[in-house]
């Protein structure tokens, strides 16, 4: 009798044990919602700087038949993003941003941006079976379905192309379908967020180059213009625009942010502001401390070991996205990481295997899974769609 009474009650632990261990590493119901959101659509990231990360490690030939399973970590300088992350984080579309910097002269930034765009198409060519290179929404949906990551080529300022819709309509021939007007400095036709104004917005040349952008189809890319710019090329657009890396000036007064009143505009237009993790650009305290900051050298080694980076956390990225959604609606928000552009990243959002974790938080505060499929890629796609329908319109006339 004890014998057999000692075999039930291992028999009772074993189960317990099980029971227990299942328990823990099942997922739970949010994480199944969030798998299921995810592969329903196409997870849409409007900007990642990984071509520019690539071309610094290994130069321009290099990037292009790099290996995209490497480690990021162990890269120089480390990353955020490899292919393997990326299938772990869900993505399913990517604006992969060809940046050049702003302070070149214009022969270089065009040289280097077409240098940039054939970085994409390597790393595109020699990678068929996880990237697609895309240029509309149905190719990118067909990619999704196929397994691949939708690859669209994103320029980061008109200086890429020296203002000169000439070389736009070349770049549109080499696969390019996103520009942002300006970057960090002013161009010949739109002023910076980040910089005096040149033209108080935009100058005569802007309407024309954005209606060219229109007529081709390369979505215009707001982020880092100034809110003049942001008015008023909303004014004049004929296509849906988008913020491909921006969050809500509201939440955080940093210029690279979006003011309410333009928020406000986004549904009239049917654009789309793409909520970015650069820990400035959605926490208050990290861009007051950077702006105390001292510029680099001993003093400000000293000063930062007296006054300790805040922590950024994936929380705060949730509340600008729910920030713009209460403002400009649920059908007007995506996601726009920034990641291999930015040294450091908010805490619960380290590398591109974290957007599930994202979505999660936000289904915890009550999103359903329509409006999360909405975030993840629904709203970019529409996006896409109406600029293709503008585009040929436009040819059509």
């Amino acid at each position: 009798m004890k014998r057999a009474m000692k075999k039930i009650s291992a028999v009772i632990a074993a189960l317990l044990l099980a029971t227990s261990a299942t328990a823990q590493t099942a997922p739970s119901a949010i994480d199944q919602r969030v798998e299921k959101v995810l592969k329903a659509v196409p997870l849409s990231d409007g900007h990642n700087d990984w071509p520019m990360a690539l071309r610094m490690a290994y130069g321009v030939e290099g990037a292009k038949t790099a290996d995209l399973y490497a480690d990021p970590s162990r890269r120089t300088p480390p990353g955020h993003t490899s292919t393997p992350w990326a299938r772990e984080g869900r993505l399913g579309l990517q604006l992969w941003s060809v940046y050049v910097s702003a302070n070149q002269p214009p022969a270089d930034a065009v040289k280097q941006t077409f240098e940039q765009i054939g970085i994409v198409r390597g790393m595109a060519a020699n990678n068929p079976k996880d990237l697609q290179l895309v240029t509309t929404a149905d190719e990118a949906e067909a990619a999704f379905k196929a397994g691949r990551i939708a690859s669209f080529i994103a320029l980061e300022g008109a200086h890429q192309i020296d203002d000169d819709i000439p070389t736009l309509r070349r770049a549109y021939e080499q696969g390019v379908r996103s520009m942002t007007l300006a970057h960090s400095l002013p161009t010949k036709l739109f002023d910076s967020a980040t910089a005096p104004p040149r033209h108080n917005g935009m100058a005569a040349g802007g309407k024309a180059m954005i209606a060219e952008m229109n007529r081709l189809g390369v979505l215009v890319d707001l982020s880092h213009v100034s809110p003049e710019v942001m008015r008023q090329a909303i004014a004049v657009t004929q296509s849906p625009v988008i913020f491909s890396h921006s969050s809500a000036r509201a939440l955080t007064d940093h210029p690279r942010d979006v003011p309410d009143d333009v928020l406000k505009l986004v549904p009239a237009n049917g654009g789309i502001v793409m909520v970015t993790f650069v820990p400035a650009f959605i926490d208050q305290h990290r861009y007051d401390w950077e702006k105390a900051r001292p510029a680099a050298g001993p003093a400000r080694d000293a000063w930062e070991k007296a006054n300790p980076r805040p922590v950024t956390t994936l929380a705060m990225v949730a509340d600008h996205i729910d920030h713009v959604a209460k403002v400009a609606g649920h059908d007007h928000v995506g996601i726009g990481g920034d990641f291999d552009g930015i040294p450091d990243t908010p805490k619960g959002l380290e590398d591109v295997r974290r957007y599930p974790a994202l979505f999660a938080e936000l289904a915890r505060r009550g999103w359903s899974d329509a409006d999360l499929e909405k975030l993840a890629g629904r709203n970019f796609l529409r996006v896409l769609r109406a600029n293709e329908a503008v585009a040929r319109r436009l040819q059509n006339k």
